[in-house]
């Protein structure tokens, strides 16, 4: 890989991204609370999918860790699911199922999951 892609870090929320031999991976730590998750979120989605395209790297999102996310933050994912797909970027979402806030949360993005081979949600 070419280009290092800088992680995130606002507020409570944290986000690692990890390249692997599979792709890109961005691990969710702490809580997303903010109000306006997008104007943070937004940015820094938009340069991991251009980096992901550019290189044809799948990406991965690992809430596991993740203690709490607010409405406004499933929007801006929503978003994200939807960039991805028009960008041709193939994306995993892994969650843990055990967990009812997550289970609730990502069973209802299925719904995006049109068949294609680009949105795969694992709530392992």
């Amino acid at each position: 890989m070419s280009t290092r892609i800088q992680g995130l870090q606002a507020s409570d929320l944290s986000i690692e991204v990890q390249a692997t031999d599979d792709g890109l991976c961005l691990v969710w730590l702490g809580k997303s609370n903010d109000r306006y998750p997008g104007q943070v979120l937004g940015p820094f989605f938009d340069g991991v999918l251009q980096h992901a395209a550019a290189q044809s790297l799948p990406l991965e999102m690992r809430f596991h860790h993740l203690e709490h996310f607010n409405s406004s933050t499933i929007t801006s994912v929503i978003e994200l699911i939807q960039d991805a797909r028009t960008r041709g970027v193939r994306l995993t979402i892994a969650y843990d199922g055990a967990v009812k806030w997550q289970r609730l949360s990502f069973d209802a993005l299925r719904v995006f999951d049109r068949g294609d081979g680009l949105l795969e949600l694992r709530g392992g």
